[in-house]
């Protein structure tokens, strides 16, 4: 880790020793202790946890896993399902692109209003309107209805889809500065980003290929009735699960930094990061689904891209134990160098030839990349803003590959598909460039 980022965790460490008298009326956890997973204890805000899983119990893992696969079934079954009945990928691009623009609109106000109410008010809300929104997108779609009333209905179904992934992160993090050890805080909050990254790459694995798998042995509007089962089940038990609760001391005691703090350049940079990310996502995707359709297999398209994800999730857990040395900024440029060799590769595949082996190939450079990125959105956020910054980030990528699936599917629709597969690479030379940029940033920030 870097210097800076070394930084920011013992700043984060220091405001919470600041408001130590007011441990005392910290919430009570319930919680799992890693050696007896039967034997349950409460601990008190006067105690530190030896480890995170003490503080949060063995089930809130795999519990905050099955909440994150709504978010990632949505874009690609809506996509899907949209494709599959009317039979145009740029409309079906458009349906996506809507879904991340709903995405990046309230993804921010939740994670603002989850600042000032915590999780367990806002998110259950959140999760009942969003199986509203997507089990509605479900039945227009069958209805044959026109293509704005299916974007309409797909933007508010990303409005409402819960973005759970930021809010983990901000839950560990807080659970971290303030429960754990003290001696152990700064190896497991590296451990922590790097966790979070790889179950989000996970997840994104066993999204598209959950997708792929119920469309084509059941029906495309499977995937879309399954992510509503999901957020009406796993993501309200997420919420009402006991770590939910834990709010930071600058949360509980109003200090917050200003929300203009959270548009700074060094804040922005990391969100732009993230949307090429999203665009590097949304184009490799939608130039799959094209590439698979001309072979006849477009339903196959969810589980190729699972390939990407296996080898993202794989370095993203590997991350952790790259030497601190190598510096945060490094890792972006170098990375995202490996993703846009790969995705050069791909551009130049034959129409019947198989994705697979480059796909693997880029995730070589993905789960690293995510991982820096969130990193640095983590370690960068204003005081009191973390979810407003983590969900700021993750809108930008969900964002930026839904527009990216919009205009790749126009592309290969209206061009050709050859010129679409061309789209992952632009994508990945600007993750590259604004790799460089975040390093102009940080000399200039260091004087």
């Amino acid at each position: 880790m870097t210097a800076r980022f070394t930084h920011g965790v013992h700043h984060l460490l220091l405001a919470a020793r600041r408001h130590q008298p007011d441990l005392s009326r910290s919430i009570e956890l319930s919680t799992v202790t890693p050696a007896r997973p039967d034997a349950r204890v409460t601990m008190t805000g006067t105690e530190h946890a030896p480890t995170l899983i003490a503080a949060t119990g063995l089930g809130y893992y795999p519990l905050a896993f099955v909440a994150r696969l709504p978010f990632a079934m949505v874009v690609v079954g809506v996509l899907t399902y949209v494709v599959a009945v009317s039979g145009s990928v740029a409309v079906g691009g458009l349906a996506a692109a809507a879904v991340g623009v709903g995405v990046v609109i309230a993804g921010p106000v939740v994670g603002a209003t989850v600042d000032r109410r915590g999780q367990r008010t806002v998110l259950p809300a959140v999760a009942l309107a969003n199986v509203v929104a997507v089990l509605t997108l479900a039945f227009v779609v069958g209805q044959g209805v026109s293509t704005w009333v299916v974007v309409a209905c797909s933007f508010f179904a990303g409005a409402t889809v819960p973005q759970v992934a930021p809010l983990s992160r901000t839950r560990l993090v807080t659970l971290v500065g303030e429960r754990v050890d003290p001696g152990r805080r700064l190896k497991t909050f590296s451990r922590v980003m790097s966790y979070e990254s790889a179950i989000d790459e996970t997840a994104f694995v066993v999204g598209p290929v959950l997708v792929g798998l119920l469309a084509a042995w059941v029906a495309p509007w499977l995937p879309l009735v399954a992510a509503a089962g999901l957020s009406l089940t796993a993501v309200v038990a997420f919420a009402l699960h006991p770590t939910g609760a834990v709010r930071s001391h600058a949360a509980r005691d109003a200090e917050r930094a200003p929300l203009s703090e959270v548009v700074r350049v060094r804040v922005l940079v990391v969100v732009a990061g993230a949307f090429a990310v999203g665009l590097f996502f949304g184009t490799t995707l939608t130039s799959l689904t094209a590439h698979m359709g001309v072979q006849g297999r477009a339903d196959d398209a969810g589980l190729l891209y699972g390939a990407l994800g296996l080898t993202s999730a794989a370095l993203a857990l590997g991350a952790a134990a790259l030497p601190r040395a190598f510096a945060a900024r490094w890792r972006w440029v170098g990375f995202a160098a490996v993703i846009a060799a790969s995705a050069a590769l791909y551009a130049q595949l034959g129409a019947a030839a198989s994705p697979t082996a480059v796909l693997l190939l880029m995730g070589v450079g993905v789960g690293p990349v995510l991982v820096t990125l969130l990193s640095m959105a983590s370690d960068r956020s204003p005081v009191g803003r973390a979810a407003t910054t983590m969900t700021l980030a993750t809108a930008a990528l969900s964002l930026a590959q839904a527009l990216a699936s919009a205009l790749t599917g126009q592309v290969a629709e209206r061009v050709s598909v050859s010129a679409a597969m061309w789209l992952p690479f632009a994508a990945a030379v600007l993750l590259l460039v604004l790799g460089g940029a975040n390093v102009v940033v940080e000399r200039r920030a260091r004087g």
